[in-house]
Parts: C-alpha cells; structure tokens; sequence
C-alpha cells in the first residue's frame, strides 16, 4: 500500500495529476458486489493505514465519516482528513466507477450492448428509452470514451496484447468484469488514468467511437 502513496506524489510532482485530484480518491480493493457491501457494511472495515501526503506519517489522519454515492444504489464511501494537507482521502471500493455514477458491471454492459447493437441509435434507445434519442447517444457515447480510454491505456501499460476492447480482454483473462479486472492490474497506474477505472483526470474529448458497425 505504501508504495502506491509513493506513486500518487510521484504523478502529482510530475504535472500528471493535480493536488484536487491527487488527494480524493484511492483504492478499496473489495471483491463484493454494491448489495453485498451495504449489506456487510464494507465501509466501516476499511483501512487506511498510511497518509498518501506523508507516507512517513506524523499528519495525524484520521477517519473522516462516509461520504454517500447515490446510484445505482445507495451507498457509503469511507473518508479521511489530513489536517496537515487539510485534504480528505476516500477509499473508492472497486466496483464503483471513479468521478463518474454507477459501477463498472453497468458501464460495461452498456458498452456491449452498444456492440451488439446495429447503431448507436439502437443501443440508446435499448438503454435509455425513457429519453430523447440525442440525450441518450451522449449518455451512451460518455460510456464508450471512458471504457475505450481504459482499455488503449491498459493495453499499452501491461503489454497484454490485446485489442482494445472488451471482447479480447475479456477472452484474455477469462472474466466478464473486464473494467473490475483493469481496476486490479492496473493499480499502481491509477493515479494517472482518467475515470472511470482510474482515479486521474478526464480527458478533453467528449466521447469518442469504439470499432464497432455503428453509424
């Protein structure tokens, strides 16, 4: 754990990511889906045994509260606060998306419906019926950057040799948690990475189109 500390100040010193970002958001390595969390109270075991500002200690953190995410299902995220830094740090359980609503099991769905849908226009209206056509296409295309972003970074960082999409990662390390799974692998990479699986900031593009036949 403390070498991913080492890793956060290292990004932030480099300009890859900024104190705003730097201090909020780190990993809850937790294998349970949203219900089983709440119904465990996963929030209350969390630790956080070392200050990603002063990895050496001497800040006196301490546990701040929860602070609630509010869909797909309600739920608590663990706090702290550096009074030294005067920032707070959260464990963010892996199944949640970072900077983003929703979790990653749902995300990734949405993106292989897209795949297997004719259009794009077909996926939104199959996802999100319940909107007008252009609010879903951007709903749905938001989706489909950051999922495109994670897996073109991914596959450069772990040399995987994967195509990146989720059909070959998904063949590859033989899961159908393919974002879940990145989360994982890529974890000393997530200062950097942009949402959802990464906990760095987004891109400056606003979405952009996986190879599927969609027109």
């Amino acid at each position: 754990m403390r070498q991913h500390f080492y890793i956060f100040a290292a990004a932030a010193w480099a300009g890859l990511i900024t104190s705003d970002f730097f201090h909020m958001q780190l990993r809850y390595p937790i294998d349970l889906t949203i219900e089983e969390y709440n119904e465990q109270k996963a929030w209350e075991h969390a630790e956080l045994d070392h200050c990603p500002f002063h990895p050496e200690g001497g800040c006196d953190l301490a546990r701040h509260g929860t602070y609630p995410r509010k869909f797909p299902e309600y739920c608590l995220v663990p706090r702290w606060y550096c009074p030294s830094a005067h920032k707070t740090i959260s464990l963010l359980p892996d199944f949640l998306a970072s900077r983003f609503p929703g979790t990653l099991d749902e995300i990734e769905q949405a993106v292989n419906t897209a795949g297997s849908c004719k259009s794009q226009e077909e996926a939104a209206f199959v996802l999100r019926p319940e909107i007008s056509l252009p609010s879903g296409l951007r709903w749905l295309r938001r989706r489909i950057q950051y999922v495109k972003e994670a897996l073109t970074i991914l596959a450069g960082l772990l040399v995987t040799e994967c195509a990146p999409d989720l059909e070959s990662f998904r063949n590859k390390f033989r899961t159908n948690r393919v974002l879940i799974k990145l989360r994982e692998m890529g974890r000393e990479y997530l200062p950097s990475m942009p949402p959802i699986v990464g906990f760095g900031p987004r891109s400056g593009k606003r979405y952009c189109h996986l190879g599927f036949s969609n027109n």
